[in-house]
């Protein structure tokens, strides 16, 4: 409830001779959080984000080059730099309220009077020239908290900006390794095809020297259609992927340059252990807390409406009818006043802008702790993702080379007539699903790479004194 007048004088007397600023102070919150990740040892350092290009370990030029000109084009980038823009001229607006206001007026005119009976018409000019000054005294702090908030929300959208940076980097990443996956398993499907067309052809050879039966050159067929069908739908997708890197880059639709095959990529090497102080700068926690900071001081903002606004005004200016005697005796004008405004009854307009301020802050906390707990849980998933994907990669490596064994051998013992040509088909299709998930995994192991680069919202740089 609005404090009366009469609890109100001893705290207004103390703010005019000490001034003060209402509302609570930001204090950033305590989090529990963990000291470092489930699988991670601490062993390695912040890196400041200019200092260290990590897509650049991939050792993939063509990849750096698609990076930059996604940097360069990319809409969503230059809408968050617009962005970025658009909130400085909101922080020196409101900011602007902390200094007395200027402003000048000059005005001038000529006329022509009703002539009298036996005098000429009555012709004169009129000019004035007015200087006005206005100054709010923020005395109770209410000024100083909305520029406070005008600064975090500044500040956080500084943030975003970076955010949105570091997610188009990992886009752009992600998709060129997925492109360079689909044109591995294109060239899979294509020598798959290869091969069958040339088994379809044997065996209608064998067929029309009455060796083989119909059944076997319609199995064979059908395998010979079944490559084809895979071959056409990862064109489609390969053109798809294109024009979705196109779109990250801020292109139209087109074909996209390649670089190294996604066997020769390097990935980049990950330390035996990560410490959680490396989310600290992670760009979407830096705006939660200046979203937190932004609704703290809102209600500083709400809460100096229950005292008095001071304003001082003054005008000085001259007017004449004619410029020599524009700043001389009489010409001179002047004023100066002075208004003190002070709210009695709102029917609880300030006790609900404080109370919405109030549970803003509280939404803001708790999205805040929110983001945290979300970023640990990135680290986490990318870490085990990539422990995952490597295990399974070995053993999905070990699989193509048994199957590879399996395939020649089905082959040599159906040519010797010890096993059915069903025998040499299931091999086959093993051999080329096992070896379509190889490349799958090849790409998912680089790109849960990229997906911790990206939770950690920067680099690390492994700690070689210890």
């Amino acid at each position: 409830m609005r404090p009366s007048l009469r609890r109100l004088a001893p705290v207004v007397c103390a703010c005019w001779l000490a001034g003060c600023t209402v509302g609570p102070n930001y204090h950033r919150p305590e989090v529990a959080t963990p000291a470092s990740f489930r699988y991670a040892a601490p062993d390695a350092e912040v890196v400041d984000p200019s200092a260290l290009q990590w897509w650049s370990q991939f050792n993939d030029p063509v990849l750096d080059s698609l990076i930059e000109r996604a940097l360069a084009q990319n809409k969503d980038l230059s809408i968050a730099a617009a962005r970025v823009d658009e909130f400085y001229g909101r922080l020196m607006t409101t900011r602007a309220g902390l200094f007395p206001q200027v402003g000048a007026n000059l005005a001038g005119g000529r006329s022509r009077g009703v002539p009298a009976p036996g005098y000429p018409p009555a012709v004169g000019n009129q000019v004035q020239l007015d200087v006005m000054a206005s100054w709010e005294i923020d005395l109770f702090g209410r000024v100083r908290r909305m520029t406070e908030a005008a600064r975090a929300d500044y500040l956080g959208t500084q943030a975003a900006q970076q955010a949105t940076r570091i997610a188009l980097i990992a886009s752009v990443a992600t998709a060129y390794l997925q492109l360079r996956d689909l044109d591995q398993r294109l060239e899979i499907a294509k020598s798959t095809l290869s091969s069958r067309s040339d088994a379809l052809a044997l065996f209608q050879e064998r067929f029309g020297g009455g060796v083989v039966s119909q059944l076997q050159v319609s199995q064979a067929k059908s395998e010979f259609q079944s490559a084809q069908t895979s071959v056409y739908a990862f064109e489609q997708q390969i053109a798809q992927q294109e024009n979705a890197l196109s779109l990250l880059l801020g292109d139209n639709p087109g074909p996209i340059p390649r670089g190294k095959p996604l066997t020769q990529l390097t990935a980049p090497a990950i330390p035996a252990g990560l410490p959680s102080s490396l989310l600290e700068r992670r760009p979407d926690v830096l705006q939660a807390e200046q979203a937190l900071v932004s609704a703290n001081a809102s209600i500083g903002a709400a809460r100096a409406q229950y005292f008095p606004e001071i304003s001082l005004t003054g005008l000085f200016g001259a007017a004449s009818t004619a410029l020599s005697g524009l700043w001389t005796g009489p010409a001179r004008i002047w004023s100066f006043a002075g208004a003190i405004s002070q709210p009695i009854f709102t029917g609880g307009a300030i006790a609900g802008s404080v109370r919405t301020a109030e549970a803003q802050q509280q939404e803001a906390l708790f999205s805040y702790q929110q983001t945290i707990q979300s970023a640990f849980a990135d680290v986490e998933n990318a870490l085990v993702g990539v422990t995952s994907t490597r295990d399974q990669l070995k053993a999905t490596n070990q699989q193509v080379e048994a199957l590879v064994q399996y395939t020649s051998l089905a082959h040599d013992l159906y040519e010797g007539g010890y096993t059915s040509y069903l025998e040499v088909l299931d091999a086959e299709r093993n051999l080329f699903a096992a070896q379509l998930q190889q490349s799958q995994l090849q790409d998912q192991q680089l790109a849960q790479i990229v997906a911790l680069y990206k939770a950690l919202g920067y680099g690390w740089t492994v700690n070689t004194t210890q």
